[in-house]
């Protein structure tokens, strides 16, 4: 089965990380302060904290903001579930707004009706790879004053009118995710950027139990915090897979570039776009069938082929948990694109042959369509 994701692990990764279970430090030790070093360096950002999952991430970024019961957030329906899960984590009501159907990121055109006296941020989400339109996120939140977090868990490498996502050039904080399926891996592992000091302590402080070591070398609680902590271990897998990023980015971007070689012609699909501002980290390739009763036959189909195809994403709304909170559906765009689209294996290491049967189990099901 070719999987829709895979890490990519190479001996320099091995080495590093059997140098760190070698060492005296398998947690708390340098090599976490080492690694957001360089997601600092490489990303722009003043400040970076490491923890143990995207989820936590954002959890962190929530907690630093000081989201809380009453207060309202606004995001999109097409993203994993996490991004709304901590919202309610910290007792704020995330408000969807519907997306583009080019880029399926939220539209931002269709943000400010629904800004009220309660909404205290906006959390754009880079679907796929590719960034939310942000100068225009950043514009509207500046006018409402409202915080703007970047959920860029499938963003890193990634840019935005040419400057890389995980800068906070057009927010004020923004969240990574390493699980083994995204642009880097430290297995589970996330982190957090900013340029805000504050944000910057306060998330030092919730991802260790909010206990630290006062003057006298006495660790006091100060806060309820949590055991969100990224190994040494992971750390240095994270270091490693960062020299590496760009690399990894080209090698999805040539993976797209193949795709749209080989499907362009399909006209029963609709392959994804770039946009012109925007440098896509290509985290997933997503097609969409314009006949939405054949999805499910072709999912069934390709799977059958031994393609491992996925659904990026179920809306958050269509959830059972969302439904019985109250949460409505009346989303049109992300309503058709739920319905139509088809996650294709995307990763760097594959190879050029697989992706040539991939498009060509696709053709043929088109092909003989009228026979199934």
């Amino acid at each position: 089965m070719i999987p829709y994701g895979h890490q990519t692990i190479d001996k320099k990764d091995i080495e590093a990380v059997v140098k760190v279970l070698k060492s005296d430090w398998l947690t708390q030790g340098p090599k976490v302060p080492e690694f957001e070093k360089a997601l600092t360096r490489y990303g722009g950002a003043k400040y970076a904290v490491a923890c143990s999952s995207g989820t936590a991430a954002l959890h962190l970024a929530y907690l630093a903001a000081g989201l809380k019961k009453g207060d309202e957030v606004i995001t999109t329906p097409n993203t994993f579930v996490a991004t709304a899960n901590m919202l309610l984590a910290v007792g704020a009501k995330p408000i969807f707004c519907d997306i583009r159907l080019d880029t399926y990121n939220i539209d931002e055109t269709k943000i400010e009706k629904l800004i009220n006296k309660k909404t205290k941020a906006i959390v754009s989400v880079h679907f796929a790879g590719q960034s939310c339109e942000m100068d225009t996120i950043r514009k509207i939140a500046k006018k409402y004053k409202l915080l703007v977090i970047e959920d860029a868990c499938h963003a890193l490498g990634a840019k935005y009118r040419g400057v890389k996502i995980g800068g906070c050039s057009y927010s004020d904080m923004a969240v990574f995710s390493f699980h083994p399926v995204k642009s880097i891996t430290t297995g589970e592992g996330g982190a957090v950027v900013t340029n805000n000091r504050k944000f910057y302590e306060k998330m030092l402080l919730l991802r260790n139990h909010g206990v630290f070591k006062n003057k006298q070398g006495k660790n006091v609680m100060v806060e309820l915090g949590f055991n969100y902590r990224l190994t040494d271990i992971q750390a240095a897998l994270g270091i490693s897979q960062l020299e590496k990023l760009d690399h990894y980015i080209n090698a999805r971007r040539r993976v797209a570039k193949l795709y749209e070689l080989y499907l362009k012609n399909l006209k029963e699909i609709i392959l994804p776009q770039e946009a012109k501002e925007a440098y896509s980290g290509w985290h997933i390739y997503v097609i969409r069938v314009k006949n939405n009763k054949i999805r499910n036959q072709l999912m069934s189909y390709a799977k059958e082929k031994g393609i491992g195809v996925n659904f990026h994403y179920p809306a958050i709304y269509e959830h059972p948990y969302y439904k019985k909170q109250g949460f409505g559906d009346n989303f049109p765009f992300e309503s058709k694109y739920q319905s139509t689209c088809l996650t294709m294996p995307c990763f760097p290491d594959l190879k050029e042959s697989e992706i040539k049967f991939i498009t060509q189990v696709i053709n043929n099901f088109f092909l003989n369509k009228d026979d199934k």
